[in-house]
């Protein structure tokens, strides 16, 4: 059907490689030519070889989840005729071991917030209904393990 890519670059930076002791900072670039810098997390790599001001995969998954699900849930509100104003989520990541000892992202907790206006206005079974909905048409909930609970606030 399509194809997204991303290209990641990283460079050595120090004569320490072989001993651990090098920068693991690189940049995520896209094709529309946004370049993202991003780092392993400092909970993950300790400072100075990451660098918490970067994008780290872990957020950036928490983050695409949390974009998917808003994207379809919006376009399923729409479509039922419901109006959305804004979208606020302050979207978490929970990670934990697996069985074989090895971590990985277990859990993702959505907290959208949402504001609608005009006539018609969602009761509570139709914002359940609409997230069930997003979440088994969002293409990244699709493609993952990762468990994802909608805990939405008003």
């Amino acid at each position: 059907m399509s194809e997204h890519k991303a290209i990641i670059s990283w460079k050595r930076s120090s004569p320490d490689f072989l001993i651990g002791k090098y920068s693991r900072e690189h940049t995520w670039s896209f094709d529309g030519g946004l370049t993202v810098p991003a780092s392993p997390s400092p909970s993950v790599v300790p400072v100075p070889y990451s660098n918490p001001t970067h994008v780290d995969p872990e957020e950036a998954f928490v983050a695409s989840v949390s974009s998917c699900h808003m994207l379809t849930y919006l376009y399923l509100a729409g479509r039922q005729g419901f109006q959305i104003d804004s979208y606020h989520d302050e979207a978490v990541g929970v990670m934990t071991k697996n069985e074989k000892g090895v971590p990985w992202v277990s859990l993702i907790t959505l907290h959208p917030q949402i504001v609608y206006s005009g006539d018609k206005l969602p009761g509570p079974a139709d914002e359940e209904r609409l997230h069930h909905l997003a979440h088994e048409q969002c293409f990244i909930a699709n493609s993952i393990k990762t468990e994802v609970i909608v805990s939405a606030t008003k």
